[in-house]
């Protein structure tokens, strides 16, 4: 799994108990989910449409810095399948897995739409 993106766990980020909001999580990695679809599909126009079943198995508190891995499961046919998992980078604890994330490519109509891609692609190589 290739992880993508770090977060730093402010005061902000916390519910009463002095951990991670398991809501604040969940939006991280709905939009680390979309930016790397839209790159990958090279469409803005992304929705979420499926989340799998969300395990949290460890928590982090305040200064911890979480890092948010993805990889693809599968490519549909106007969609893409995703696999991401967060961890305390100092730790590599996991804290938690959501094993199939649905990313819709829409048109300009906002209808699902074909985007053709198969495999992986790297922007380096698209240049």
């Amino acid at each position: 799994m290739r992880f993508h993106t770090r977060k730093w766990v402010k005061p902000e980020d916390l519910n009463p108990n002095g951990t991670l909001f398991g809501g604040r999580l969940l939006a991280w990695l709905d939009e680390e989910l979309a930016l790397y679809t839209i790159i990958q599909l090279e469409n803005s126009r992304i929705v979420t449409k499926y989340m799998s079943e969300i395990n949290f198995t460890s928590s982090a508190r305040q200064g911890d810095i979480i890092e948010i891995g993805i990889d693809v499961v599968k490519f549909g046919r106007t969609s893409l399948i995703l696999k991401c998992e967060a961890r305390n980078m100092m730790t590599r604890e996991t804290i938690i897995t959501i094993d199939k994330t649905t990313m819709v490519n829409l048109g300009t109509d906002g209808k699902p739409q074909p985007h053709g891609k198969t495999e992986i692609e790297f922007v380096k190589d698209r240049l």
